[in-house]
């Protein structure tokens, strides 16, 4: 089962996301996970989810977004989370590089998401960036577990993940010449611990880097997971569906 874990098709991205959706079944995707960043993005990510069978959301405020955060934007994430197709609370968490001045806002943040995930008992889909140390106490603190999209960290840092619930989630990134860091986590980790994500429209694998990404690609990040395992791709295909789909019950 081919799964995109991770993407943002939305009308802020693409001219025509039914379009974008419905070429990627037709290659081979057999469902799609839309996060939400925000109240808007997340809106949109539920009414994509129920228009389609295999298409479903993670609803949430990521980090870049906490200043625009009132209680009642909190309370709409709570009352989106109830809807059936709702099968996480993502793109959620904290990022250091391009938000440092805004730490205790965005952790004020993804605490109050972490305690909608508990309360509706659904996984979460972490965006983490610099901020390790934080990420990984606040979501041991909450008993989290989920997705960390896009993981960057270090070998050691994704056994303590998979330790504690999470699957790892790979994407473009794993093509890229310079990722050496995550060749070596995929290299080390399990099949079984491991997610496929493109986080469309961006991070395109190659050989299509530098242009638009859509959760179609998705089947190269398994065919350079494959080749770097030296498993065959049926294998990825595979086991990180069964992963992905049993984690978040699709």
């Amino acid at each position: 089962m081919l799964i995109d874990s991770h993407c943002h098709v939305l009308s802020s991205e693409y001219d025509n996301p039914d379009e974008i959706i419905k070429n990627a079944f037709l290659r081979g995707v057999n469902k799609i996970i839309i996060n939400g960043y925000d109240l808007e993005s997340s809106k949109e990510a539920v009414m994509l989810a129920n228009r389609y069978d295999n298409v479903y959301a993670a609803v949430g405020v990521g980090p870049e977004e906490v200043n625009e955060v009132q209680e009642e934007v909190i309370l709409e994430i709570s009352c989106l989370a109830d809807n059936k197709k709702v099968v996480a609370i993502g793109e959620i968490g904290l990022d250091y590089y391009w938000t440092d001045e805004t730490k205790e806002k965005q952790k004020d943040v993804f605490a109050k998401m972490l305690k909608i995930a508990k309360e509706k008992k659904l996984p979460v889909i972490v965006h983490n960036r610099e901020a390790t140390k934080d990420v990984l106490e606040m979501l041991k603190d909450a008993k989290a577990t989920g997705i960390m999209h896009c993981f960057s960290g270090s070998t050691d840092t994704a056994k303590e993940l998979i330790k504690m619930g999470f699957l790892i989630g790979v994407g473009g990134v794993v093509t890229f010449k310079n990722a050496k860091k995550l060749v070596n986590v995929v290299k080390e980790i399990s099949i079984d611990n491991i997610s496929l994500e493109t986080d469309s429209p961006y991070l395109t694998p190659e050989p299509y880097r530098g242009t638009k990404n859509d959760p179609s690609k998705v089947i190269l990040v398994a065919e350079k997971i494959a080749s770097l395992k030296g498993i065959d791709k049926s294998e990825v295909i595979n086991k990180t569906g069964v992963a992905v789909a049993s984690k978040f019950d699709l």
